[in-house]
């Protein structure tokens, strides 16, 4: 399906039937990333669709265009009045501002590997990776997208001290879906009008908070936080995977998913 939102017109995709949830991918993929999940809920009807600049979508640059709104314009389209939200990384930020600013369109909330809107700067990666961040700005100076992707790679699908970790098709399927997102032009400046790391503790709707043994130390503080001011907010550490561990297919993250999905 095409739906209208703003300056874009999102690709989106219903499967199965039921109660209602929406996937929000990270920055890193499209909506092709949660197939593992959506094969995982069979008893429930889930809506994927692709952001600005990812997979199918097309847009006009537009400054302060809204990732809630997009989101929001989903659930329109397909006449959900309120759905638990999966999402991950950058589509965290936006599930957890949309729970925020739209609670009545949020039951409930799964978040994986979640970025925060108003959260520390990252402004350099962790003791350690100093290679790897003067690699990865080398490649962004000369636009060197085949590096990139596969630096990319190694940070969020691997894990940053575990390149190589993932082959196969989740491998290869990452780097199609990294590389539209790098070639894809700027959508424009999204609006900043939340601040949910310190706004988190008036979240009042069931939350599950997934983090990856392998992801970045600040990923895991995003994940710290919201466990300790989020109500009931339930944290697992996840052995053995790192920044996307759906895309993996790691049983426990499906495990983890579907039993709090169909206990809600």
């Amino acid at each position: 399906m095409e739906i209208t939102s703003g300056s874009a017109v999102l690709a989106a995709a219903e499967t199965g039937s039921g109660p209602d949830v929406l996937l929000v991918h990270a920055g890193v993929t499209d909506q092709r990333s949660w197939r593992h999940v959506v094969d995982a809920l069979p008893g429930h009807r889930c809506l994927t669709y692709d952001a600005r600049g990812y997979g199918r979508t097309t847009y006009q640059p537009e400054d302060g265009w809204s990732p809630v709104d997009d989101a929001v314009a989903v659930l329109d389209e397909y006449d959900v009045e309120r759905a638990v939200v999966i999402a991950c990384s950058m589509g965290g930020r936006t599930a957890l501002d949309l729970a925020l600013t739209r609670p009545e369109r949020v039951r409930a909330l799964v978040l994986i590997g979640t970025a925060i809107t108003g959260a520390p700067d990252l402004e350099h990666l962790e003791p350690g990776l100093e290679d790897v961040e003067a690699r990865y700005d080398a490649a962004y100076e000369a636009k060197d997208l085949d590096e990139l992707n596969r630096l990319e790679a190694e940070i969020w699908l691997d894990g940053p001290f575990h390149p190589g970790r993932v082959t196969g098709p989740a491998r290869d399927l990452f780097l199609d879906m990294n590389r539209i997102a790098l070639e894809a032009p700027e959508p424009g400046d999204p609006c900043q009008d939340i601040d949910a790391w310190a706004s988190c503790g008036d979240l009042t709707v069931p939350t599950l908070v997934l983090i990856g043994e392998y992801d970045l130390a600040h990923t895991h503080a995003n994940a710290a936080h919201l466990a300790e001011h989020v109500s009931g907010a339930r944290l697992v550490d996840l052995p053995g995977v790192a920044h996307l561990p759906h895309l993996e297919a790691d049983q426990r993250t499906l495990t983890e998913i579907a039993a709090f999905v169909d206990g809600l």
